[in-house]
């Protein structure tokens, strides 16, 4: 097929231009937006919703269907000119896009797991202490249930890590953890209240260095960084905490605390899709639209007191 401006061809030097910005905006779409997703999928799926729309309301497709297409609307409108690409594009070209907004995302995804498995062993202990007994950097074997601080961190709510059999059970695998069993390193100091589940939700301390890990920069987590212009929040213009990059953070940081070797969304052990998606699912609840709307105010504050507000205030 011939290349015009629409749909260059791979010897036209704008194609390789746009092939960089697609893998650029995969990368940050994944992280802020919607990670774990089939791009190809979604993207020719989005575009024969759209003319399935014409004749039914979205408001009659399922739950998850009805997710994808915001997610599908959320991504077209985020990339200047790229519906336009897809709905007048050949389903090759379609798939082609797809394949590089996925390579972006998890090339993001792959990054941020193999350096947040090293630094999170740097948030386990308060400043000066140690992890007894020590944690590899690389070999994961002794990590999650098998290490008493890793353990304790990943433990569900409504479970007492204190106890030796529950303890014992969870080591073993004959209690397995879903990933809608949220563990307890998601709550402000690590403490959860069964009479008021929203108290401390997504505030603890090791949330809040995992996201300036990925979103500002490694330093960031022990110091105030300088407002420099590499951060990922400058380089894909990343102005707020979004739901997205939340359940984001919180999925790498249950996996870098995990045995888990290997990031896999369709790992049937960590389950860590599920666990994505039951915070997402959260966050979006209309019925918890008061508690969501403090939560993301307070994340704002949180980044305003960061090089995430000085560096788009340059």
């Amino acid at each position: 097929m011939s290349g015009d401006k629409n749909h260059p061809s791979p010897s036209d030097p704008s194609h390789k231009t746009s092939s960089n910005l697609l893998v650029l905006h995969g990368q940050h779409f994944g992280r802020t937006v919607f990670a774990l997703c089939n791009y190809p999928a979604l993207l020719v799926a989005g575009i024969l919703r759209l003319e399935e729309l014409q004749d039914s309301p979205i408001e009659d497709y399922l739950a998850d269907m009805q997710r994808e297409h915001r997610v599908f609307i959320e991504l077209v409108d985020s990339y200047p000119g790229l519906l336009d690409r897809l709905t007048n594009g050949e389903e090759e070209d379609i798939i082609h896009v797809g394949e590089l907004l996925g390579k972006g995302a998890s090339g993001a995804q792959g990054d941020d797991t193999k350096t947040l498995k090293s630094a999170v062993l740097e948030w386990l202990m308060p400043r000066g202490q140690a992890v007894i007994p020590p944690l590899s950097r690389n070999i994961k074997s002794n990590h999650g249930f098998n290490h008493e601080v890793t353990g304790a961190l990943l433990c569900p709510t409504g479970l007492d890590w204190l106890n030796a059999e529950t303890k014992q059970r969870l080591k073993s695998g004959e209690t397995a953890v879903h990933g809608d069993q949220w563990p307890i390193f998601l709550y402000a100091v690590y403490d959860y209240d069964p009479k008021d589940p929203w108290k401390g939700l997504l505030r603890s301390e090791i949330l809040i260095f995992g996201f300036k890990h990925v979103f500002m920069s490694p330093s960031s987590v022990d110091k105030e960084p300088k407002a420099t212009h590499s951060s990922n929040t400058y380089l894909h213009g990343m102005k707020s905490v979004t739901k997205g990059s939340l359940a984001y953070i919180a999925t790498q940081v249950r996996f870098s605390l995990s045995s888990s070797s290997v990031f896999s969304h369709t790992d049937t052990i960590t389950d860590s899709e599920n666990f994505y998606h039951s915070i997402l699912d959260l966050l979006e609840d209309p019925d918890e639209s008061e508690e969501v709307a403090d939560l993301m105010m307070w994340w704002t504050h949180i980044s305003s007191n960061s090089a995430l507000s000085k560096i788009h205030a340059k």
